[in-house]
Protein backbone atom coordinates (compact mmCIF):
# COMPACT_ATOMS: atom_id res chain seq x y z
CA UNK A 1 0.00 0.00 0.00
CA UNK A 2 2.96 2.65 0.68
CA UNK A 3 4.42 1.73 -2.35
CA UNK A 4 1.43 2.22 -4.56
CA UNK A 5 0.59 5.36 -2.31
CA UNK A 6 4.15 6.67 -3.24
CA UNK A 7 3.71 5.78 -6.73
CA UNK A 8 0.73 7.85 -7.20
CA UNK A 9 2.49 10.29 -5.87
CA UNK A 10 5.36 10.48 -8.04
CA UNK A 11 3.18 10.76 -10.83
CA UNK A 12 1.31 13.64 -9.83
CA UNK A 13 4.24 15.34 -9.03
CA UNK A 14 5.88 14.60 -12.54
CA UNK A 15 2.31 15.54 -14.11
CA UNK A 16 3.05 19.10 -13.52
CA UNK A 17 7.36 18.95 -13.95
CA UNK A 18 6.82 20.65 -17.26
CA UNK A 19 5.86 23.90 -15.65
CA UNK A 20 8.74 24.38 -13.79
CA UNK A 21 10.87 24.59 -17.38
CA UNK A 22 7.78 26.13 -19.26
CA UNK A 23 9.01 29.86 -20.53
CA UNK A 24 5.78 32.42 -22.02
CA UNK A 25 6.45 33.84 -25.61
CA UNK A 26 4.54 36.01 -28.26
CA UNK A 27 3.98 33.69 -31.51
CA UNK A 28 3.26 35.03 -35.17
CA UNK A 29 0.73 32.41 -35.35
CA UNK A 30 -0.98 29.61 -33.49
CA UNK A 31 -3.81 26.62 -35.23
CA UNK A 32 -7.08 28.29 -34.75
CA UNK A 33 -8.69 25.06 -35.53
CA UNK A 34 -7.40 24.20 -32.04
CA UNK A 35 -9.05 27.01 -30.52
CA UNK A 36 -12.22 25.32 -28.81
CA UNK A 37 -13.76 28.78 -27.87
CA UNK A 38 -13.08 31.08 -30.81
CA UNK A 39 -11.82 28.62 -33.79
CA UNK A 40 -13.85 31.32 -36.35
CA UNK A 41 -11.23 33.94 -35.42
CA UNK A 42 -8.22 33.81 -37.91
CA UNK A 43 -4.89 34.39 -37.26
CA UNK A 44 -5.11 37.90 -39.23
CA UNK A 45 -7.66 38.78 -37.00
CA UNK A 46 -5.68 37.64 -33.88
CA UNK A 47 -2.27 39.48 -34.92
CA UNK A 48 -3.80 42.89 -36.56
CA UNK A 49 -4.38 46.09 -34.54
CA UNK A 50 -2.93 45.90 -30.77
CA UNK A 51 -3.71 42.13 -31.06
CA UNK A 52 -1.21 39.22 -29.93
CA UNK A 53 -1.10 35.49 -29.33
CA UNK A 54 1.21 34.42 -26.52
CA UNK A 55 2.04 30.62 -25.98
CA UNK A 56 4.02 28.55 -23.27
CA UNK A 57 6.46 26.87 -24.85
CA UNK A 58 7.53 23.64 -23.32
CA UNK A 59 10.43 21.58 -24.93
CA UNK A 60 9.99 23.47 -28.30
CA UNK A 61 6.09 22.34 -27.79
CA UNK A 62 3.33 25.05 -27.43
CA UNK A 63 1.35 24.12 -24.36
CA UNK A 64 -1.23 26.95 -23.71
CA UNK A 65 -2.38 29.62 -25.90
CA UNK A 66 -3.79 32.87 -25.00
CA UNK A 67 -5.29 35.75 -27.41
CA UNK A 68 -6.24 38.79 -26.14
CA UNK A 69 -6.00 42.27 -27.50
CA UNK A 70 -5.40 46.15 -26.43
CA UNK A 71 -8.42 48.37 -25.95
CA UNK A 72 -9.08 51.50 -23.73
CA UNK A 73 -12.89 50.34 -22.70
CA UNK A 74 -14.46 46.90 -22.28
CA UNK A 75 -16.19 45.45 -24.85
CA UNK A 76 -19.64 42.95 -24.74
CA UNK A 77 -18.91 41.01 -28.19
CA UNK A 78 -16.26 40.15 -30.36
CA UNK A 79 -17.34 43.27 -32.81
CA UNK A 80 -16.82 45.53 -30.64
CA UNK A 81 -13.55 44.14 -29.51
CA UNK A 82 -12.33 44.43 -33.28
CA UNK A 83 -13.87 47.50 -33.11
CA UNK A 84 -12.08 49.08 -29.96
CA UNK A 85 -8.64 47.40 -30.77
CA UNK A 86 -8.65 49.16 -34.26
CA UNK A 87 -9.60 53.09 -32.54
CA UNK A 88 -6.86 52.00 -29.51
CA UNK A 89 -4.45 51.38 -32.27
CA UNK A 90 -5.03 54.49 -34.28
CA UNK A 91 -5.00 56.29 -31.04
CA UNK A 92 -1.62 55.11 -30.55
CA UNK A 93 -0.64 55.45 -33.87
CA UNK A 94 -1.56 59.34 -34.17
CA UNK A 95 -0.26 59.90 -30.89
CA UNK A 96 3.28 58.26 -30.91
CA UNK A 97 2.07 55.75 -27.66
CA UNK A 98 1.46 52.35 -26.53
CA UNK A 99 -1.37 50.85 -27.79
CA UNK A 100 -4.38 50.83 -25.19
CA UNK A 101 -4.66 50.76 -21.25
CA UNK A 102 -6.54 47.58 -21.39
CA UNK A 103 -5.54 43.95 -22.02
CA UNK A 104 -8.67 41.84 -23.41
CA UNK A 105 -8.45 38.14 -23.16
CA UNK A 106 -10.80 36.58 -25.74
CA UNK A 107 -9.87 33.38 -25.59
CA UNK A 108 -7.15 30.80 -23.99
CA UNK A 109 -6.58 26.94 -23.87
CA UNK A 110 -4.21 24.53 -23.11
CA UNK A 111 -2.63 21.04 -24.25
CA UNK A 112 -1.04 20.19 -21.29
CA UNK A 113 -2.92 20.12 -17.98
CA UNK A 114 -2.16 23.08 -15.88
CA UNK A 115 -1.31 25.10 -18.99
CA UNK A 116 -4.27 27.63 -18.71
CA UNK A 117 -3.74 28.28 -15.46
CA UNK A 118 -0.15 28.59 -16.33
CA UNK A 119 -0.82 30.86 -19.12
CA UNK A 120 -2.88 33.19 -17.26
CA UNK A 121 -0.36 33.96 -14.22
CA UNK A 122 2.94 34.05 -17.06
CA UNK A 123 0.44 37.02 -18.74
CA UNK A 124 -0.79 38.61 -15.79
CA UNK A 125 2.85 39.06 -14.92
CA UNK A 126 3.99 40.45 -18.02
CA UNK A 127 0.95 42.93 -17.47
CA UNK A 128 1.60 43.72 -14.55
CA UNK A 129 5.39 44.87 -15.56
CA UNK A 130 4.14 46.77 -18.51
CA UNK A 131 4.14 50.93 -18.08
CA UNK A 132 0.67 51.39 -20.13
CA UNK A 133 -1.72 48.80 -19.26
CA UNK A 134 -3.27 48.51 -15.66
CA UNK A 135 -5.93 45.72 -16.71
CA UNK A 136 -6.27 42.54 -17.76
CA UNK A 137 -10.43 41.65 -18.42
CA UNK A 138 -11.40 38.27 -20.31
CA UNK A 139 -14.35 38.31 -23.07
CA UNK A 140 -15.45 35.19 -22.00
CA UNK A 141 -18.10 32.80 -23.37
CA UNK A 142 -21.54 32.29 -21.71
CA UNK A 143 -20.46 28.91 -20.05
CA UNK A 144 -20.28 27.58 -16.63
CA UNK A 145 -16.50 25.75 -17.74
CA UNK A 146 -15.38 29.86 -18.31
CA UNK A 147 -16.73 31.60 -15.44
CA UNK A 148 -15.17 28.46 -12.78
CA UNK A 149 -12.25 29.10 -14.60
CA UNK A 150 -11.59 32.26 -14.05
CA UNK A 151 -12.98 32.61 -10.77
CA UNK A 152 -11.29 29.46 -9.62
CA UNK A 153 -7.60 30.97 -11.07
CA UNK A 154 -8.44 34.90 -8.91
CA UNK A 155 -10.54 36.60 -11.57
CA UNK A 156 -14.05 38.17 -10.29
CA UNK A 157 -16.54 38.96 -11.97
CA UNK A 158 -17.16 42.36 -13.60
CA UNK A 159 -20.75 41.69 -15.61
CA UNK A 160 -22.42 38.84 -18.02
CA UNK A 161 -23.46 40.48 -21.33
CA UNK A 162 -25.97 39.42 -24.37
CA UNK A 163 -22.84 37.06 -25.43
CA UNK A 164 -19.98 36.85 -23.58
CA UNK A 165 -19.42 37.45 -19.49
CA UNK A 166 -16.27 39.53 -18.75
CA UNK A 167 -13.81 38.72 -15.33
CA UNK A 168 -11.12 40.62 -14.13
CA UNK A 169 -8.01 39.95 -12.99
CA UNK A 170 -6.70 42.53 -10.28
CA UNK A 171 -3.27 44.09 -11.23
Amino acid sequence: MIKLNQTVKNKIENLFDWIKGAELVELNSCNVDEDPVRPELDVKFRTSYGRKIFGVKYKKEICAIMCFGYTNEIPKNVKELDLMTKDAHLQATLRNKNVGKIAIAYTVWSKKKGGGKLIVKEVFKKIKRSNHLNRLITLSPLTDMARNFHLRNGAIELQINEESQNFEYKI
